[in-house]
C-alpha cells in the first residue's frame, strides 16, 4: 500500500510503500518527549516529494540517525539510518500519515533509554 505523509505545514511531503501493521514505540527521551509512532522501511521504499533538501536534521547520542524536521513548522516526519546489515532505512513517524488509524496499530515496544 502506498501512504501519503507530510509535517504540520505541508512543506515536507513524502510518500511511502509498505504494509503498516506495526509501529515502534521507543522510550528514549528523543522519542518518548515527541510522541513518535515509527515505522521503519527500507529506504528505496519512501520517496520525498516536495521540500527535498529544504529540512533540517538533528542527530544525538552515538549519531547513527539523520532526525528530518521542517525548519517552519518544526515536525518530525522521518529519519534516514542504516540498519545492523548496513541497508538504507527510513524511520517514518506514523503520526505525520495521512488516513491511518493510530489505535488499529500494533506497538512493539522499544527500550531506546537503556540502548
Amino acid at each position: 500500500m502506498l501512504y501519503q505523509g507530510s509535517c504540520h505545514c505541508g512543506l515536507l511531503k513524502f510518500e511511502a510503500e509498505g504494509e503498516l501493521e506495526q509501529v515502534v514505540e521507543c522510550n528514549c527521551s528523543h522519542c518518548s518527549r515527541k510522541g513518535f509512532l515509527l515505522w521503519f522501511v527500507p529506504r528505496a521504499q519512501m520517496k520525498i516529494t516536495s521540500g527535498d533538501g529544504k529540512s533540517t536534521v538533528y542527530k544525538f547520542n552515538k549519531h547513527r540517525i539523520d532526525h528530518h524536521f521542517c525548519p517552519t513548522c518544526g515536525c518530525q516526519t522521518y529519519g534516514f539510518a542504516k540498519d545492523k546489515d548496513g541497508n538504507e532505512m527510513a524511520a517514518i513517524n506514523a503520526r505525520s500519515l495521512e488516513n491511518v488509524d493510530l489505535a488499529a496499530l500494533k506497538k512493539q515496544q522499544y527500550d531506546g533509554k537503556s540502548a
